[in-house]
């Protein structure tokens, strides 16, 4: 059906393995618990089905959706990824529903039997009494401060990744060594423009005076050169290559680009080349996301509108995933368009993020951060259902779900990790930015501003208008006795 990147390969060797463990970790936990809470084997298993398997299959949605959005964009390599990545939460949900619900059964309370860590970490009593508890009852009573401490570092971070220049690097900044990269500093050192490795190619068809073209490029401010070389022809059909006086990532390149289209008008000439290759992909890639974005964000958003039984907590999730986003670019500008740190990859600052990286970070982390939400989000709708009150349904929630979400955080954080030891720069950009990524958004987003936000908000967090209740065929939102 169509080429496949082979990208695809390390995201599902990796990404996948992190994914499916995500949702393992959620039945199991659901099912300790209700182990914990004395109940039998056939009786958890339901309780876990029914509240765990559904928020998997939640999840999954919203991870294939972000993935699934790939294939508006007209890039065969985007799309293939899209599709790969797509199969990903499909497969790890099947799995999770219909196989590890069957080795629960037959594991029953002999789950609990092997232990690997020593006695002094296990758990105790309830997840309540733990360190998640005593922090979400501090968030409960210091909502203010909380919110006010995760908005600075968002800002500060959002802030930079602001700054976020989505190019191909001038060659200048490419890192590495060998043979290339020596040849690169030869041209440099003897004064010879940078244009040079990134020419511009024109074809010149149907019988056009290939000597003509070059002449009138030779004219364009921005262009060092341009050559016809008589070796350079077939038939009707010719070459010509013009170098700009500046590298062809370089800021000034795209008037360049323009100029020389506009001095073409009306030969037989057509602009190619690496230089105006790239403009048409950043064009291609950027001209079709408005589509993509508002395609992920409105399915997500019904999504979670009927999995929350609420349009307040479906907006506060979009808009805390997109901010969360923002500061995950901030930080893959600060280590890596910066500089600071990215010699731990032995990659010095590149000035610039590869064009595809931003978008492909937005699609997968998009997706893998509403995991934590809905986790987190399930839980305390659960909890409100049953008591009417936001405070101890924020409590409940962050307490028995805080270390799921840094533990599945973890897991992912180090797979991506292994993913930046792959050769290549941009996927190192790639998977730090989705390591780094993960953790932002499982320790400050989930951890701070989600419970602060919600309990700032109180009783408007259930909130859903009747004709949404319609719409949607939804139950009514129980009322906030608290």
């Amino acid at each position: 059906m169509t080429n496949v990147s082979i990208i695809v390969q390390f995201l599902i060797a990796l990404v996948a393995l992190g994914v499916a463990i995500h949702y393992a970790l959620l039945m199991i936990f659901r099912f300790r618990d209700e182990l914990r809470e004395g109940e039998d084997v056939e009786t958890a298993l339901v309780e876990t089905m029914t509240h765990a398997g559904r928020s998997v299959i939640v999840s999954g949605s919203t991870v294939a959706v972000g993935l699934l959005s790939m294939i508006i964009l007209p890039l065969p390599f985007i799309r293939s990824m899209g599709i790969g990545g797509m199969l990903i939460p499909l497969v790890s949900v099947l799995a999770a529903i219909t196989l590890l619900p069957a080795m629960l059964a037959v594991l029953g309370t002999r789950i609990n039997r092997a232990r690997v860590m020593p006695k002094r970490f296990l758990d105790r009593g309830h997840p309540e009494d733990g360190a998640w508890g005593r922090w979400a009852r501090f968030v409960n009573r210091r909502p203010g401060i909380v919110a006010t401490i995760g908005i600075v570092i968002v800002a500060v971070l959002a802030g930079f990744g602001t700054q976020l220049n989505p190019n191909e690097s001038q060659l200048k900044n490419f890192p590495g060594s060998g043979d290339a990269i020596e040849g690169r500093q030869a041209l440099a050192d003897a004064g010879i423009s940078p244009g040079v490795m990134k020419p511009f190619d024109v074809l010149v068809e149907n019988g056009g005076n290939a000597n003509a073209i070059a002449a009138k490029l030779r004219t364009v401010s921005g262009i060092a050169g341009a050559t016809a070389p008589k070796q350079w022809q077939r038939g009707g059909d010719s070459i010509v290559e013009a170098f700009p006086a500046i590298d062809g990532a370089a800021p000034g390149i795209q008037s360049i680009v323009d100029r020389a289209n506009s001095a073409l008008v009306g030969s037989e000439g057509t602009l190619a080349g690496v230089a105006a290759t790239d403009r048409d992909f950043s064009h291609a890639l950027f001209d079709n996301f408005p589509y993509l974005l508002a395609f992920v964000l409105i399915l997500t958003f019904i999504l979670l509108t009927r999995a929350f039984r609420s349009i307040v907590l479906p907006i506060k999730a979009v808009v805390l995933n997109l901010v969360s986003l923002a500061a995950s670019f901030g930080i893959v500008v600060i280590i890596f368009q910066l500089g600071h740190g990215s010699s731990l990859w032995n990659i010095t600052a590149t000035h610039a993020i590869t064009a595809w990286i931003p978008l492909m970070i937005f699609a997968f982390l998009f997706g893998l951060s509403m995991d934590y939400e809905v986790f987190m989000l399930t839980r305390m709708r659960e909890a409100y259902d049953e008591t009417g009150s936001t405070e101890h349904a924020i409590e409940l929630g962050l307490a028995r779900t805080g270390k799921l979400v840094t533990s599945a955080a973890l897991i992912l954080f180090f797979a991506f990790l292994v993913l930046s030891s792959s050769p290549g720069f941009e996927i190192k950009e790639f998977a730090i930015g989705l390591a780094a990524g993960i953790i932002f958004d499982a320790t400050v987003i989930r951890a701070l501003l989600v419970p602060a936000l919600m309990r700032l908000l109180g009783g408007a967090n259930w909130w859903l208008p009747v004709w949404t209740q319609r719409a949607l065929r939804l139950p009514p939102a129980a009322p906030d006795v608290g």
